[in-house]
């Protein structure tokens, strides 16, 4: 299974693409898609749905991870957050892909085992996961943290799937 994570953002937006097989993680790529805070909002989202669009034609992913919306203290924040997230939907649907969305507490507990890790604690269970030599930027990080979360969480379901086929027999 091949899982492009994304963590969307109208600034920067990071992406992470990870292969899960067999319980085991492997890393693809990552990066930033930085868009330039004083390009106007047109020029920032088409930056970011021509650079998700790259990725997914060249990476072929199964599926796409977004983080969920968070409850920002900033009303215009989180507007500008779901016009990133927007556009990351819009590219994954395009391709005929999957969207899955989890909690940023979601993905840390998957990642860290603590809900409330910090930005710096991800990024290093990241490196150490993934078994990569340097640690991802931040944006990055969050982006293969999201990939690693779903595809923890899918095999948790498959097998809880596979042991409910067993009980029924």
């Amino acid at each position: 299974m091949r899982i492009l994570g994304i963590d969307p953002g109208s600034h920067i937006t990071g992406y992470g693409v990870v292969d899960g097989d067999k319980g085991r993680l492997r890393h693809v790529c990552d990066g930033s898609i930085v868009t330039g805070s004083k390009n106007p909002l047109t020029l920032r989202l088409n930056s970011i749905f021509d650079n998700i669009q790259k990725v997914i034609s060249e990476f072929k992913p199964d599926g796409v991870v977004i983080e969920e919306i968070f409850y920002a203290k900033n009303a215009r924040s989180a507007i500008m957050l779901g016009h990133a997230r927007g556009v990351a939907i819009l590219c994954a649907g395009q391709h005929g892909l999957p969207v899955f969305e989890y909690s940023p507490m979601k993905i840390k507990q998957a990642v860290v085992g603590y809900g409330n890790a910090t930005k710096e604690q991800v990024q290093k269970m990241v490196k150490v996961l993934l078994k990569i030599s340097s640690i991802p930027k931040p944006d990055a990080s969050d982006a293969l943290a999201a990939a690693i979360c779903h595809i923890h969480h899918h095999k948790i379901n498959f097998k809880s799937q596979i042991s409910n086929l067993k009980l029924r027999t």
